[in-house]
């Protein structure tokens, strides 16, 4: 789909504490400036609005590129992103050996735990009533906590989920897991990638966005 162009800069339709956050994470390692519209569409009705022109499902993350076209679905951004930059070392490269594992777990983690989270804010979109949202939301958890245990007990990482290499993939399992059921339930679920979202929250590039985009407020780990 095409839209209006935005210059020569990429515009990121997103939300704090959002999937967009991190393709923020992306763009900034990138060191690639963006105009942000902020608004958490799940929620304001003025923010899907705003987004709609460019997005007819009315989700973020939505970017409009300098060119006028559009990409969605956070998965998708990243891994264009990376082919985009591939001297930024943020995804193995089409030859490399581990190019079927990172395409594997990206389109994992989205279709698998990220949709589920579609659910949750109106039961109805599954056939539930209002009433049962509670019980919804709950399943939804257990569900994803599932997801996350099987992820792990398939992937072989080394300092991040890929080898000793930041990636896309680390920087996406890290915003996602910071999602109900919420980390401590991913800490117990996914034992061996604990240590790799924790060095993904530590990494110094990204303080300043994690501070203004998702910050690590007092219980944030659930």
């Amino acid at each position: 789909m095409a839209a209006q162009r935005s210059g020569g800069t990429i515009t990121v339709y997103g939300a704090a504490a959002s999937g967009s956050v991190a393709v923020e994470a992306a763009l900034t390692l990138l060191g690639i400036r963006y105009r942000l519209v902020e608004g958490a569409t799940w929620q304001d009705e003025a923010a899907r609005t705003r987004v709609e022109p460019t997005n007819p499902l009315r989700q973020v993350p939505t970017l409009v590129l300098p060119s006028g076209d559009v990409m969605t679905e956070s998965a998708a951004i990243l891994v264009w992103l990376t082919d985009q930059h591939p001297d930024a070392g943020l995804a193995p490269a089409p030859a490399d050996l581990r190019r079927g594992q990172f395409l594997r777990w990206m389109a994992y983690v989205s279709s698998a735990i990220y949709a589920l989270h579609w659910i949750k804010p109106d039961p109805a979109r599954v056939g539930a009533p209002e009433s049962l949202r509670g019980a919804v939301v709950e399943a939804v958890h257990d569900r994803i906590a599932e997801c996350w245990a099987a992820m792990d007990r398939q992937v072989t990482p080394g300092r991040f989920l890929l080898g000793d290499r930041l990636s896309v993939l680390d920087l996406y399992v890290a915003v996602v897991s910071r999602f109900g059921p919420w980390r401590n339930r991913f800490y117990a679920a996914a034992p061996q990638m604990a240590p790799i979202v924790r060095r993904v929250d530590a990494d110094p590039r990204l303080a300043d966005l994690w501070r203004r985009r998702f910050p690590f407020a007092p219980g944030w780990e659930g």
